[in-house]
């Protein structure tokens, strides 16, 4: 049977909608007559979670939506649901129509007697690899409840550090694009008008004043010529770095810059850590976890190097020296690594290598950012201070030439 999406009407004239499973559009009507209901519209739900005539991958929903999913999913099936009752309640619950598509359509294929992870496969835009891998290893091992309480787990600490970033971006975000505004509108605005004053005059003005008016001339006459330059070689940065060679040229950069290399590298290993503790906790085997685990890394260099240790794993190397060798790893990353294999604990040494480096990003971000708010207030203050004595200087001159 297929899953529709439906829209009727009640007995007393209220509109509803909702999903239901059928052979044909024909009997899908038919049932809802049947339950009282007068159907005004029934729309077959791919198998990619889309209705028929959607343009659009409708699949695709957000971390937030999926943690929640998941985290519902986790606690029925751990009550003794079965599994397509519990994705049958799942779907009922979600206020989010592109979501409830999607669980009906995984219902659907549950259903026909399809696994979940393999149902799962089929929405590759919705499931992440490492999702769908730990669901599989889940079902092969009875505790499909356990690994999708950890997945909920993961994609709620994900979602939660997404969230902190961004609220800590808001405040320098605005202070530098507010800064920049002032001082781009008295360059383009108040300068002109102030300056003008000394044009009439038979004097020479000093040179910081000459600069500023010429930069003045300059933004009046090209600020528009140099904004669309700005965004054309903006548009072809970015069609630049879909190519891989030069993305990974980038990637190397970012790692040995100062301040952007440490905030890369640390995100990058708590990334791999962390999914690379999931899977490995949740028995998958070790090769198809680091495969796996390279893919959801975001930076090209680090993801080859764990491609790399992959390599040297399957042909017998220990998995921390293998990172060892690649120098982009911190060492204590490392060494929690080595230990795990030593003592046969390397899910949870994982996990410690995922909590220290996402502590030490946390503090440096923190760090950094109650840094740059005051550097960057001082720089703008600076910057305003020599628009100021530009226009003064001219003035202080006069003054001292009618003296």
């Amino acid at each position: 049977m297929a899953a529709y999406e439906y829209q009727a009407l009640t007995e007393k004239g209220k509109k509803i909608k909702g999903f239901v499973e059928g052979d044909t559009p024909r009997r899908v009507r038919q049932t809802l007559r049947e339950q009282g209901l007068a159907p005004l519209s029934v729309e077959l739900v791919k198998k990619n979670g889309a209705r028929q005539g959607d343009k659009t991958d409708s699949s695709r929903i957000s971390i937030k939506n999926l943690s929640l999913l998941t985290r519902q999913l986790a606690v029925l099936v751990r009550s003794g649901q079965p599994l397509e009752e519990a994705l049958l309640v799942v779907a009922e619950q979600t206020e989010n129509s592109r979501a409830r598509r999607l669980i009906t359509s995984l219902r659907t294929k549950v259903l026909e007697g399809q696994s979940l992870s393999h149902a799962i496969d089929m929405f590759p835009n919705a499931f992440p690899s490492l999702y769908r891998a730990t669901v599989e290893a889940g079902e092969s091992s009875g505790q499909l409840d356990d690994i999708l309480e950890r997945l909920a787990v993961y994609l709620e600490n994900r979602e939660q550090t997404r969230q902190k970033l961004q609220l800590a971006m808001i405040y320098p975000v605005l202070l530098t694009g507010i800064s920049f505004l002032v001082v781009l509108g008295l360059l383009t605005f108040v300068v002109p008008e102030i300056v003008g004053v000394f044009n009439d005059l038979d004097q020479q003005l000093p040179a910081l004043t000459q600069g500023l008016i010429t930069l003045s001339e300059l933004l009046k006459a090209y600020g528009i010529h140099l904004l669309i330059t700005i965004a054309l070689l903006w548009v072809l940065l970015k069609q630049l770095l879909k190519i891989k060679s030069l993305q990974l040229k980038l990637h190397r950069i970012l790692l040995k810059l100062p301040l952007i290399g440490k905030f890369s590298r640390g995100t990058n290993t708590a990334s791999f850590t962390r999914t690379l503790a999931i899977l490995t906790g949740s028995g998958v085997e070790l090769l198809e976890a680091l495969r796996i685990a390279g893919q959801v890394t975001p930076n090209l260099a680090i993801s080859g190097a764990i491609k790399s240790a992959a390599i040297k794993v399957r042909e017998g190397g220990m998995l921390s020296k293998a990172l060892a060798q690649s120098r982009l790893f911190p060492p204590i990353t490392v060494h929690l690594i080595a230990s795990g294999e030593s003592s046969g604990q390397l899910a949870e040494m994982l996990e410690s290598a995922a909590l220290n480096q996402e502590r030490e990003i946390q503090s440096f971000t923190e760090m950094t950012l109650g840094i740059f708010e005051p550097v960057l207030i001082l720089v703008m203050g600076g910057v305003v201070l020599t628009i100021v004595m530009a226009i003064l200087m001219p003035i202080f001159e006069i003054n001292q030439l009618v003296n």
